[in-house]
C-alpha cells in the first residue's frame, strides 16, 4: 500500500483553501475573508513572519490570537515532537499515569504560586474554562455564574453562559444561569454574589476585546468580595497567560491570588493544541473525593504525550531566552511609538494594553469633513472604520492584524514576543501612512469605507429578509 505523500499533496494543492472551506467547511468566513481582502494563501512561516504562495512576506501581529507567542515554527519544538515520535512512548494508555503530563504538571505548578498546586489538562482553551466551571460548582455546591460585560471565554455551552458578548450567545438557546456584572462596578458584583448562591466570578485581567485594561483598584476589591461571599474567583489566563501581558500570569500585575485559572494558547509552542486549569488542591479534590469518582472529569486526549511535551518545550523557550520579560519591553516600546502619533492624527485616541497585548482605538475626530465621513461609516456599521484600518495594513503594507470584536473602533496587536525594533518601527511607520490616508475625507480610505457600508447595508438587507424560525 502507498504512504500517504502530506508534501506531494500540498505541492499539488495548496491554493485550493478558499474553495475546499466554501465547499465543505464555512462558506459564510470565506465570504468574510474575500470582501476585506483576506483571502491570502500562506505557505511558510517563521518566527514573527508569514509568506505566502508568491513569497511576499508578511509581519504577523496577531499570532494566531496570541498562540504563537515564542514564534512561529520554532525548531526546538519541532524537534521535541520528532523526539517523542522517535521515542516510541506509550500513549493514552488512559488506565495509567502519563510521565510527560506529570512532568508538565510539575512544571506548570513551579510557574505558579504556591496555592496553585493541582492541574488538570485540557485540548483548548474552552475546555479549561469549562473544567474551572464544573469545579467551581463542585467544591461550593452552588450552580450560579458570575462574569463581566464584554467578557470572552469560549465558544462551548459553559464557557458561552459567561461570554458577556451577547452576538456570540445569539441563536443557542438557554445557557447556565449566569448573572452579567458591569466592568468596574463594585457594587454591581457586591449585589450578585451578596444571596451565596454564586459558585465562581469569572474575569479575564485583561479583557481580550477592546484590551480592557481595569482600574488598579478593581481586580482586588473584586476579588474580597468573593472572599467575603465564598464565591470563587476563577482568572482566565487563556490569552493572557505565559508571558502576553508582560508577566508570567496576568493576575500578577495586580497581586492576585486566584481560586482558579485556565490557560491554553501560547503553552502549545503553536504546534500541539494543548490547555490546562490550575487551581487549589482542596478545589481539586472537591470532584475526586471517592474512588469511584477518580475519572469523574476526564478527557480523552487531553494528558496525550505531544502535547505534553510541546508545553515542556516552550516553558523551557519562555525561561532560557527570558520571552515574558522581552514581551514587556517590547510592548512599552510599541505603545510609546503609537501613543505619539496621537499629536499627528486626530482619529487616534490611544495604545493601551500591558506587554504584547495591545489595543489601538480610534475615535470621532474634530474637523467637519472628517467628522461627516466618520459619522457616515458609523451609521451602517460602529464597527467598519476599525476594519478600514485593518484592511489596507495587510494589502499595502503585508501586516496582519484584526479588529477586536464587531463593535468599536479598535483593532488588536497581539505579536510574537520574538518582535523586533525594526519590526515595532514597521508597524508604526505604516499606521502612521495609513492614518494620514484617513485625513483626505474623499481619498480612496474613505472610499474603501464607502464600500464596507455597502457590503454591511446589504447584508442587513438579507438578514432582515430572512424568514423567522419556525418554532
Amino acid at each position: 500500500m502507498a504512504q500517504f505523500d502530506l508534501k506531494q499533496v500540498v505541492a499539488d494543492r495548496l491554493g485550493e483553501n478558499y474553495s475546499l472551506h466554501e465547499q465543505y467547511v464555512n462558506p459564510t468566513f470565506v465570504k468574510v475573508l474575500r470582501t476585506i481582502g483576506f483571502d491570502k494563501v500562506y505557505a511558510k512561516a517563521k518566527g514573527q513572519y508569514l509568506w505566502d504562495k508568491d513569497g511576499n512576506r508578511y509581519l504577523d501581529m496577531l499570532s494566531g490570537f496570541g498562540v504563537f507567542a515564542i514564534g512561529r515554527n520554532r525548531p526546538e519544538v519541532a524537534q521535541t515532537i520528532r523526539d517523542v515520535l522517535d521515542l516510541d512512548l506509550a500513549n493514552m494508555v488512559q488506565m495509567d499515569c502519563s510521565f510527560l503530563s506529570g512532568l508538565l504538571a510539575e512544571a506548570l505548578v513551579k510557574h505558579c504560586p504556591p496555592h496553585l498546586n493541582a492541574v488538570f489538562f485540557t485540548n483548548s482553551g474552552t475546555e479549561a474554562v469549562e473544567a474551572c466551571l464544573k469545579f467551581a460548582r463542585a467544591a461550593t455546591g452552588r450552580s450560579k455564574l458570575a462574569y463581566l460585560d464584554h467578557g470572552w471565554h469560549g465558544l462551548s455551552m459553559g464557557s458561552l453562559s459567561i461570554m458577556g458578548n451577547e452576538e456570540f450567545r445569539e441563536g443557542f438557546g438557554d445557557l447556565l444561569a449566569g448573572i452579567q456584572v458591569p466592568y468596574g462596578d463594585l457594587e454591581a458584583l457586591d449585589k450578585a454574589l451578596c444571596k451565596r448562591d454564586v459558585a465562581v466570578f469569572a474575569v479575564e485581567c485583561i479583557q481580550g476585546k477592546g484590551v480592557r485594561v481595569p482600574a488598579d483598584d478593581f481586580l482586588p476589591a473584586a476579588q474580597a468580595i468573593c472572599r467575603k461571599y465564598g464565591t470563587l474567583f476563577f482568572c482566565d489566563e487563556v490569552q493572557t497567560g505565559y508571558g502576553r501581558t508582560g508577566k508570567f500570569f496576568g493576575f500578577e500585575h495586580w497581586g492576585l491570588e486566584p481560586d482558579l485559572i485556565s490557560t491554553s494558547k501560547a503553552l502549545s509552542g503553536g504546534y500541539v493544541p494543548v490547555g490546562a486549569m490550575i487551581t487549589r488542591r482542596a478545589i481539586y479534590q472537591k470532584v475526586y473525593h471517592r474512588m469511584d469518582r477518580c475519572f469523574v472529569h476526564s478527557s480523552s486526549f487531553g494528558r496525550n504525550n505531544l502535547g505534553m511535551a510541546v508545553g515542556l518545550a516552550t516553558l523551557k523557550i519562555l525561561d532560557d531566552e527570558k520571552l515574558v520579560e522581552r514581551s514587556a519591553t517590547q510592548g512599552k516600546k510599541l505603545l510609546d511609538a503609537v501613543n505619539a502619533l496621537k499629536a499627528k492624527h486626530e482619529v487616534l485616541r490611544e495604545a493601551r494594553g500591558k506587554g504584547l497585548m495591545v489595543g489601538i482605538e480610534f475615535h470621532e475626530p474634530k474637523s467637519f469633513g472628517l467628522k461627516m465621513a466618520w459619522k457616515g461609516v458609523h451609521a451602517a456599521n460602529d464597527g467598519l472604520f476599525a476594519q478600514m484600518i485593518v484592511m489596507p495594513l495587510l494589502q499595502k503594507h503585508r501586516i496582519l492584524t484584526q479588529v477586536s470584536g464587531n463593535h468599536g473602533d479598535i483593532i488588536r496587536v497581539l505579536p510574537p514576543f520574538v518582535i523586533t525594533d525594526e519590526d515595532i518601527a514597521y508597524f508604526v511607520k505604516a499606521l502612521d501612512e495609513v492614518l494620514d490616508d484617513c485625513k483626505n475625507p474623499l481619498g480612496p480610505m474613505w472610499s474603501l469605507g464607502a464600500n464596507l457600508v455597502k457590503a454591511a447595508l446589504a447584508n442587513k438587507g438579507k438578514k432582515d429578509a430572512e424568514p423567522a424560525a419556525v418554532s
